[in-house]
């Protein structure tokens, strides 16, 4: 596993590997306690997989994501478009519990907080995953060489307003998103239903983005009608 040079034009560091790993034990410990209704033991090969990927990530990138083969990102990729995949599916499950009309009321309603919450730090690790080629290549190759971006975000088109805003502008210090971005990009798609302050500029981006907030809203509508229902 070779460490990708950083080219001369660039003065972005490194993303930290912490913050994508947190929210990853995050979602694989709401999987691990959802109810057996939703999913079985089956969800514990998804944690089983997630953690041996973790340790994976920890021996290659121990600090910073520096380090990038064709293969590692491939995994990488296919592992987080996986934790997406199965998500959807437990969302499918309680939806069909929640419309059903299932006895334990209260468990669906705290599991649908739960799937809602995974679903989040699902779709930022997939939109982390793909903008720009990645994290190491987002901060490793010229502006020049890296892949189409996927979101436009403030900092891409803040170098012409004042001084202030953009001391902080990718024009300026060669600021690049970093994985909170993509947090609160998924965070705000999933409670508004629509881009916030990064627009989705793909097809594969507006699709992601548009079943990401077909699925909040679907959660959202079916919660407050089965509380209606607990309460009348």
């Amino acid at each position: 596993m070779e460490v990708v040079e950083q080219h001369p034009s660039r003065m972005a560091q490194p993303e930290y590997r912490w913050p994508a790993v947190v929210a990853l034990l995050v979602a694989l410990a709401l999987y691990a306690f959802l109810p057996n209704e939703i999913f079985g033991g089956q969800r514990f090969v998804l944690v089983g997989a997630g953690l041996a990927f973790l340790l994976t990530l920890s021996f290659v990138n121990p600090h910073r994501l520096r380090r990038q083969t064709r293969w590692y990102r491939m995994v990488s990729v296919a592992f987080v478009a996986l934790l997406v995949l199965i998500n959807q599916i437990a969302l499918v499950i309680l939806v069909y519990k929640l419309v059903a009309g299932h006895h334990n009321a209260p468990g669906l309603l705290l599991a649908a907080l739960q799937v809602w919450v995974a679903n989040v730090i699902g779709f930022a690790l997939l939109y982390w995953e793909l903008d720009r080629g990645g994290p190491v290549v987002r901060t490793a190759w010229a502006r020049t060489e890296i892949p189409p971006a996927d979101f436009r975000f403030s900092q891409d088109e803040d170098e012409a307003t004042i001084e202030e805003v953009a001391k902080g502008s990718s024009a300026r210090v060669d600021w690049t998103p970093r994985f909170v971005d993509y947090l609160y990009t998924s965070l705000s798609n999933s409670m508004a239903f629509s881009a916030s302050d990064s627009m989705p500029l793909r097809q594969r981006t507006k699709l992601l983005m548009g079943l990401q907030a077909f699925g909040g809203f679907v959660i959202l509508a079916l919660v407050i009608a089965r509380s209606v229902g607990i309460l009348d």
